[in-house]
């Protein structure tokens, strides 16, 4: 084994493995919720929570956009993951489990039932005030922290259980980007959303007349779209998953032209003369140029972003976001705080709203003959993945902070939706793990 292998044995494999691991992304963002309450309950408390109002600006003269570090973070960072979020979206739409009206109705009312619910629970501890502008916290499910806890568990869930939760939360997504988009926007600005609706059309149109390269969608999507929704006041974020849906998500050789082509190219490769020495020939580096372009040619700049987004997300975007919102002060009112309406109804919204709702839709589906429970779910299953539902995090965390205005208010939220999503992981675990040993229902 020469030294090469031995670092990529050593450590580089380990690393990749790491990355690409399902349950490793809701590790890491659990570790930064953990991170972030210690910091706000330590010496370093002041400094923490002063870190978050540091201003920045950016833009020129009447373009100018200045908010602090929290509020970049939201509206900017985030961007990024409602853009993996879209392109999400798109991808299943188009080829993935929502695809077919059939095949998808299942989890579309499971999520729909799933959103409703939740809503409906918190209304009834909040039904008036300011407290009442929350009743969209609980709707949301986190899918890193609910496919984390899930993949734990291993052979022991059917891979129908994790298509199933992953259809579901996109589906979720959806609802959430709609809620946001159309109950937590503050006054608009004709003038920016137009100017956003012009580098909207520019996208499609690019797309139409077969632009691929994804650095054009990337300026035009944030430095035009994004930027110019910022200053309209439609919620930033809102640009980004309509910027996603805007990538193109079909190949320039199929698969059997790929196959024929590098085919070709390989043994145009194999039939050189060996070069024996560490480096290739001109003549060598000219066909594996060819074979790299193929291989490009022959993947969706959708999937090639979503491929290459996902570590970010998963690793700096989600980990920062967390570090950011889920610092909260554990104090001698905390029993209090918990207590309040709006915890009491975060908590409940997720913990009993969430897993009536996706229940109730599946079960009224499967009665009337509508659709039935995929291969190798039963009841306990269902009602596992429903509790696993129940973790709201990211988008409720990301929703609390639209909803008030008040830090008492975020702060309350908060409690709810930690304290849901730590008992809602622990019982959707418990009952997975042991759902194997009933009878398909």
């Amino acid at each position: 084994m020469n030294k090469d292998e031995l670092l990529d044995n050593l450590l580089l494999d380990p690393i990749k493995r790491f990355i690409n691991n399902s349950t490793t992304g809701g590790i890491v963002l659990f570790s930064a919720a953990i991170v972030a309450i210690g910091l706000a309950n330590s010496p370093l408390s002041e400094w923490y929570f002063k870190l978050w109002h540091v201003k920045f600006s950016i833009g020129f003269d009447n373009f100018m956009v200045s908010k602090d570090l929290s509020h970049w973070i939201n509206d900017g960072l985030m961007a990024i993951f409602f853009f993996v979020v879209g392109l999400e979206l798109k991808r299943e739409i188009i080829a993935g489990e929502l695809n077919n009206f059939r095949k998808s109705l299942l989890p579309i009312a499971a999520a729909v039932g799933g959103m409703v619910v939740p809503a409906l629970v918190y209304l009834l501890f909040n039904p008036s005030g300011e407290a009442q502008n929350g009743w969209g916290i609980p709707m949301a499910t986190d899918i890193a922290f609910a496919l984390g806890v899930l993949y734990l568990l291993g052979d022991r869930v059917p891979v129908s259980a994790k298509i199933f939760l992953t259809a579901l939360a996109i589906v979720d997504d959806i609802g959430a980007v709609l809620v946001i988009a159309f109950f937590y926007t503050s006054n608009i600005n004709y003038e920016s959303l137009f100017i956003g609706g012009i580098f909207l059309a520019v996208l499609v149109s690019a797309n139409y007349l077969g632009v691929r390269n994804v650095l054009f969608y990337g300026l035009v999507g944030i430095g035009g779209l994004w930027l110019a929704f910022l200053m309209s006041g439609v919620h930033a974020t809102i640009a980004a998953v309509i910027a996603a849906f805007t990538i193109p998500a079909n190949v320039v050789v199929d698969e059997l032209g790929y196959y024929q082509k590098a085919k070709a190219l390989l043994k145009k490769y194999r039939d050189m003369a060996p070069n024996n020495k560490p480096t290739v020939t001109d003549d060598q580096l000219h066909v594996l140029s060819e074979i790299r372009l193929l291989s490009k040619s022959a993947q969706t700049p959708l999937q090639r972003l979503e491929h290459s987004l996902h570590p970010w997300v998963a690793f700096i975007v989600m980990p920062v976001f967390a570090l950011a919102n889920a610092g909260v002060v554990i104090s001698d009112g905390i029993v209090q705080q918990a207590s309040s309406p709006i915890a009491l109804g975060v908590f409940l919204g997720l913990m009993a709203g969430k897993v009536i709702g996706i229940t109730l839709a599946v079960r009224l589906l499967v009665r009337f003959k509508l659709a039935e429970l995929p291969a190798g779910l039963n009841n306990m299953h269902l009602l596992g993945l429903a509790f696993l539902g129940a973790i709201g995090f990211t988008m409720s965390l990301f929703v609390a902070e639209l909803a008030f205005d008040d830090p008492a208010a975020i702060s309350q939220a908060k409690i709810g939706i930690l304290l849901s999503s730590v008992v809602a992981s622990i019982i959707g675990y418990f009952i997975i793990k042991n759902a194997g040993r009933q009878k398909r229902g």
